[in-house]
C-alpha cells in the first residue's frame, strides 16, 4: 500500500461520504426551490437548486432568471443560520444570508454596495411554505336506511378523511 502524501491543496475523499449528511430535519440534501426578490424588478423571481448539507458545509448549483449558478457556504444547525455566496458563472457573485426554522431558509440577498433583496429557498418536497393550505369539506346527502328498510335522503356534513359511522344502530 501506497502511503497518501497530504498538502495543504488536497484531502483523500473520505471512504463513505454519504454517512456524513446532514442528518438535521431542517437541512435535507436534494433538490430546492424558492424566489428572491428586486425592487427594481417587482414580483418573486424563481430558484431551482440542488443542495448538499455536510457537516456545517453548503455547496450546489442551480439557475434562475440570471443564469447558472454554484452555491457555496455554512450552515449551523444550532441556532439555522446559514450563509453562503452564489456565484454566477462567468458574471457576478451574490452574498446571501438567512435562518432556516423548520420551514425553508430565507433572509437576505446582497451585491454591495447597494444592491439587496429578500429570498425564501425550500425543499421541493416540503412544497411552497408561503401558501395557504386549502381543507376540503363537503356536504352531500347520504342514503341511509331505516329500521322500516325504506331508503331516505339525509343531510350530513363530513370531513375528507374523518370517519363516519352509517347504517343501522351507528347513532
Amino acid at each position: 500500500m501506497r502511503p497518501v502524501m497530504m498538502t495543504k491543496f488536497h484531502s483523500p475523499t473520505p471512504p463513505h461520504p454519504e454517512s456524513q449528511i446532514e442528518t438535521d430535519s431542517r437541512f435535507p440534501s436534494g433538490p430546492w426551490c424558492g424566489f428572491f426578490l428586486m425592487s427594481h424588478l417587482p414580483g418573486r423571481h424563481q430558484m431551482e437548486l440542488h443542495l448538499t448539507f455536510r457537516q456545517g458545509v453548503m455547496t450546489g448549483e442551480g439557475r434562475d432568471r440570471i443564469g447558472s449558478f454554484l452555491i457555496r457556504g455554512r450552515y449551523q444547525v444550532e441556532d439555522g443560520q446559514c450563509w453562503w455566496t452564489k456565484r454566477y458563472i462567468g458574471k457576478h457573485d451574490v452574498s446571501y444570508r438567512g435562518y432556516n426554522e423548520g420551514k425553508g431558509i430565507w433572509g437576505l440577498w446582497e451585491i454591495p454596495p447597494s444592491w439587496k433583496g429578500g429570498f425564501h429557498i425550500w425543499p421541493e418536497e416540503m412544497g411552497d411554505p408561503t401558501q395557504q393550505k386549502l381543507a376540503e369539506a363537503i356536504d352531500e346527502p347520504v342514503e341511509m336506511e331505516t329500521e322500516a328498510g325504506a331508503g331516505m335522503a339525509v343531510e350530513a356534513s363530513v370531513q375528507v378523511g374523518e370517519h363516519a359511522a352509517v347504517g343501522v344502530g351507528a347513532w
